[in-house]
């Protein structure tokens, strides 16, 4: 009964909070003593303690680490928590290596701006840093063993450190943190922060718990509504004309063989008006190209409007495991809002999955010059059955009937797609359907990949990594030769044809060239040179970086097409001209 007063004296409150005798290991506020130890606090009473505590939200937002146990301590001993004002990084210098998808990329955007608030400052050089922060993939086998590497050699970086410059901070940010939250801990003990796609706004106070009492602190809870809408991301290349936009977060597809469910949690998408805010603050900076991400873009549902609009059927051929969204706005009418809004910028998204297509969005992408004709369709096998182990939802004619549909609508599109090898029981004859696929098809960029086992997917509880590495090793060669026969002959119809590019840097081979993408995503590389501003203009001056240019292709391999730069132009321009 005196608890229970106790408890209902809390709720009474407008400020509640909440007092433990330690701190204890918790997942967002894991403290210990700190080395240099803090003056004895006078005693107070059971309800001074209280009060001085943090809140009740903090509370809830706590989850234990299990291997950490609580340690007693006298209350002449006890650890504050820190206040508010202690999360501030006065000056310290962050370092950031980005692994993985774009949205990695964009995620830590988004981390640069909350950090920036809170009085951290980014740094170019990995040795001036006082934060290194590893943004992580956990999608294959592969990343993740690059970025185990990667903490052994910061582990030494950190153990050279000198006194002078204070303590170097190891922080995993990312899927892998989510993943791999326990080991990361426990293996490489350099690591003092480990935070998960939704718990960045978290950073500055998990970075000051770990530098005040020199001890990891750990926060991976997944959200099911945060999609950092209220953050500007602040970017981290801006020389480049070129930005990434978050419009939804999650997935909830539950593909057997991904992972990314179980790191990045259920979807979720942002307002419409949140998103086509950002896209017009980054064209005000002067961004030319804006791709719209997420992990399943046109499944997109703005559910804060009470608009009515189309439910999403699938057609012939596709399914989903979870019950169809209903209601609000779809991705369609966020994809032509965003197109009337800017157009002068190129618009793109990715990735989009096969079952969700609306005939609505290619019809956008039709009508609006400044969406681009190119499409991402991830295809990941081409045998019915591994695509069923796979739980992709299509079937292969059905996939093969949506691509027709495509270049029904866009005859000139540019497709690229996702392909593995491998998957668990893949026979030869499976296999080759997929290489049958991709010659049919025939895209102009692919990622094709072999299989590797995630824990904590449906494949591990359900089917064996069966597929000798040999095999995968000359399947994935099979892919590449099939994807790049397909896309020499694509990429051969584009000689002698003139297309606007957007000019993002120079050439890796050589400093007098340029390259830049048209259309269809595909890389176009132009000798840097005076041109006219317009089809018929007077006024010359040289190429630069974010540049719209005419170009007239010469040459074409499977990579990429090479041309001779014509005139400056405009979307807007090159399209009332062709």
């Amino acid at each position: 009964m005196k608890l229970q007063r106790i408890l209902t004296w809390y709720g009474s409150r407008q400020h509640v909070r909440v007092f433990s005798s330690q701190p204890a290991n918790f997942s967002t506020a894991a403290a210990a003593p700190n080395t240099q130890s803090p003056k004895p606090l006078e005693r107070k009473t059971f309800l001074e303690r209280v009060s001085a505590g943090p809140g009740l939200q903090e509370f809830f937002n706590v989850k234990a680490v299990s291997r950490m146990r609580r340690q007693e301590e006298s209350e002449e001993n006890i650890i504050p928590y820190l206040p508010i004002e202690s999360y501030s990084g006065n000056g310290r210098r962050v370092f950031f290596e980005v692994y993985g998808c774009q949205m990695n990329t964009n995620d830590t955007e988004v981390v640069l701006a909350i950090l920036e608030a809170n009085g951290y400052t980014k740094c170019n050089d990995i040795k001036d840093a006082d934060v290194i922060m590893i943004v992580t993939c956990a999608v294959r086998e592969g990343a993740e063993t690059k970025i185990w590497n990667r903490l052994n050699h910061l582990k030494s970086m950190k153990e050279k450190r000198s006194v002078k410059k204070g303590p170097l901070q190891i922080t995993v940010l990312g899927c892998m943190a989510e993943r791999l939250k326990q080991q990361l801990l426990e293996k490489e003990k350099c690591v003092d922060v480990v935070a998960g796609p939704d718990s960045y706004k978290d950073l500055p106070r998990l970075l000051a718990i770990s530098r005040h009492y020199q001890q990891s602190a750990i926060n991976v809870l997944l959200s099911l509504d945060e999609t950092y809408a209220d953050v500007m991301p602040v970017r981290l290349n801006t020389d480049s004309p070129t930005a990434f936009v978050s419009i939804m977060r999650g997935c909830d597809n539950m593909c057997t063989y991904c992972i990314v469910p179980f790191t990045r949690g259920r979807e979720r998408s942002r307002a419409v008006e949140s998103i086509k805010q950002e896209v017009l603050t980054l064209r005000d900076n002067g961004i030319k190209e804006v791709t719209l991400l997420g992990q399943n873009v046109n499944s997109y549902r703005d559910t804060s409007k009470e608009a009515p609009a189309k439910d999403i059927s699938t057609a012939p051929g596709f399914k989903t495991v979870y019950k169809p969204k209903k209601g609000g706005l779809p991705f369609s009418v966020l994809l032509q809002e965003i197109a009337e809004a800017v157009p002068d910028v190129r618009i793109r998204f990715t990735s989009p999955h096969p079952k969700d297509f609306s005939e609505d969005v290619l019809r956008i992408i039709r009508d609006y010059p400044n969406v681009c004709k190119n499409l991402h369709l991830p295809a990941q096998s081409g045998s019915n059955s591994v695509l069923e182990r796979m739980r992709r939802g299509y079937t292969r004619e059905a996939y093969l009937q949506l691509v027709d549909t495509i270049r029904r609508y866009i005859p000139q599109v540019g497709l690229s797609s996702d392909f593995i090898c491998g998957f668990c029981g893949e026979t030869e004859e499976e296999f080759q359907d997929t290489v049958d696929l991709i010659e049919k098809v025939r895209y102009n960029v692919a990622f094709l990949f072999a299989y590797s086992m995630r824990e904590k997917t449906t494949a591990h509880r359900r089917y064996k990594d069966d597929v000798p590495a040999d095999v995968k090793t000359i399947r994935l060669q099979r892919m590449v030769k099939a994807f790049r026969q397909g896309a020499t002959e694509l990429h051969k119809e584009y000689e002698g044809r003139n297309e606007l590019i957007l000019i993002e840097g120079t050439s890796k081979r050589s400093e007098d060239y340029v390259f830049g993408r048209n259309d269809a995503n595909i890389k176009v590389i132009v000798p840097i040179k005076e041109l006219p501003e317009g089809k018929d203009g007077t006024h010359r001056r040289t190429i630069s970086v974010g540049d719209y240019v005419v170009a007239h292709i010469q040459e074409s391999n499977s990579q990429v097409l090479k041309g001779e730069p014509l005139y400056l132009s405009s979307i807007l321009d090159y399209h009332s001209k062709v």
